[in-house]
């Protein structure tokens, strides 16, 4: 788990790199470093936890570690989904970022289709106001990565890639 959180470092970073937006940017860089911190954190309480042996106050303590990991990872992709609105410069040859910016360009045209057909949709009460009730909700990148199944995700790869393998090539 620790070391995902670094994957999803690596991908906050490449989009911090690329947004056009300067505060988005930042954001998604902060986003990027607590994330970094929590899951060095996390996988130094692992390996004590692995050393010392099972004890009720050090499986809470990683449980809390894990837990604290995965809302700095949905903080990078709420920061990352922001940076893909504002917009994402080109690319460079790099292959993760390549590879990165495809994937975003997968969401965010999966957002487009889901805005279309809400503003097509006819569930609007007598002011033009859309209904809440039984709207569906706006796809997110976790939802993206949430869908696809174990096998085939085409999501992040581990930060050390074996040769030929890229960063979007393992799932969260």
């Amino acid at each position: 788990i620790a070391s995902d959180g670094q994957v999803v470092v690596k991908f906050g970073n490449i989009l911090a790199k690329r947004c056009l937006d300067r505060r988005c940017s930042t954001e998604l860089l902060r986003a990027a470093e607590h994330t970094q911190s929590v899951s060095s954190q996390l996988g130094i309480v692992a390996r004590v936890k692995a050393v010392t042996g099972e004890s009720k106050a050090s499986s809470e303590l990683l449980l809390s570690n894990v837990q604290n990991l995965v809302r700095a990872v949905q903080h990078v992709l709420r920061a990352a989904e922001a940076a893909c609105v504002k917009g994402l410069g080109q690319p460079s040859a790099d292959p993760e970022e390549e590879e990165v910016a495809a994937f975003c360009q997968q969401w965010r045209k999966n957002l487009t289709q889901h805005r279309a057909k809400e503003a097509l949709n006819s569930d609007r009460d007598e002011l033009g106001l859309r209904k809440t009730r039984g709207a569906k909700a706006e796809p997110t990148l976790m939802s993206l990565v949430q869908e696809q199944p174990p096998q085939s995700r085409n999501i992040l790869r581990h930060p050390n890639p074996r040769k030929g393998h890229t960063i979007m090539d393992r799932h969260l």
